[in-house]
């Protein structure tokens, strides 16, 4: 990550809207809830030291101390962190510091599992994607899982035009969308606004591949359910909102359907040593 693309990320998460954004609305509860439920099948039972790299605010390692898990948070947004480790009782359970997925403080083998689901998005260069995923593969022990989130190369079109129609407030994305299905890559489209690298599947697959691990799974999170008008009214509605899940885990591996949803959600295993 160079100085402008680092200086993009800081823009767009100074505006602190990823504190709430996993629950605030049906699009981040769906995203939430089935990336869980994807993190679960292959999570070791508590208690052993989950590192979650890129965490953000901490949704996720909140969620995972919860569940009687040790966590090690890193996240490279100094606000990130302060708000995590603001929050009471945090402490004796979340060890929180400012940490680049690129170059952890962590020692090698010293993690049962590891999230890594935002770092991906906003490394440009492949190199330091791949520098990122065998950090991972370092500090997990052998035979652990890596969680490894990639937005799908189709979501500036389907998400931003299709879905939110932000053609009518920036032109600008028209022309964007067909970039980023070339080169993968977003600039932000205005002041503040998120830049990010788009991976299509099997790219995503490759890259954890070169980096050491076993994919044990490969899955669209969202599904076709993030385009619902309605979905805000389909979550609230316990039969509705089992409709959307079961949709997405009908879909989830299907190979002509894995880049329809926003994310994609690698399950990478570090192979046991022998």
């Amino acid at each position: 990550m160079d100085a402008p693309e680092r200086s993009d990320v800081y823009a767009y998460y100074a505006r602190d809207q990823e504190r709430e954004r996993l629950s605030s609305d049906a699009r981040g509860v769906l995203e939430f809830e089935r990336s869980v439920e994807i993190i679960l099948r292959a999570l070791p039972p508590a208690p052993p030291v989950v590192a979650d790299i890129g965490g953000g605010p901490g949704r996720y390692a909140l969620w995972l101390a919860a569940r009687g898990y040790e966590v090690e948070h890193r996240d490279l947004m100094p606000m990130h962190v302060a708000q995590l480790a603001a929050i009471e009782g945090t402490s004796a359970v979340v060890r929180t510091k400012v940490g680049d997925a690129r170059d952890l403080d962590l020692a090698d083998q010293s993690a049962d599992a590891v999230l890594l689901l935002g770092p991906l998005y906003h490394l440009r260069l492949r190199a330091d994607r791949i520098r990122a995923l065998r950090e991972a593969w370092r500090i997990v022990r052998p035979g652990g899982p890596v969680f490894v989130a990639a937005i799908s190369r189709w979501a500036p079109r389907l998400d931003g035009e299709l879905r939110e129609r932000l053609y009518e407030s920036l032109p600008a994305i028209r022309a964007s969308s067909p970039r980023v299905e070339r080169t993968g890559w977003m600039a932000p489209l205005h002041d503040g606004a998120f830049a990010a690298y788009f991976h299509r599947p099997r790219q995503l697959r490759r890259e954890v591949l070169e980096a050491g691990f076993h994919v044990a799974d490969l899955v669209s999170v969202e599904g076709a359910g993030f385009l619902l008008g309605d979905l805000d009214e389909r979550m609230a509605d316990p039969l509705h909102r089992q409709v959307v899940l079961d949709a997405a885990r009908a879909t989830e591996r299907v190979p002509e359907l894995l880049g329809i949803g926003p994310h994609l959600l690698a399950t990478a295993i570090r192979p046991p040593a022998f």
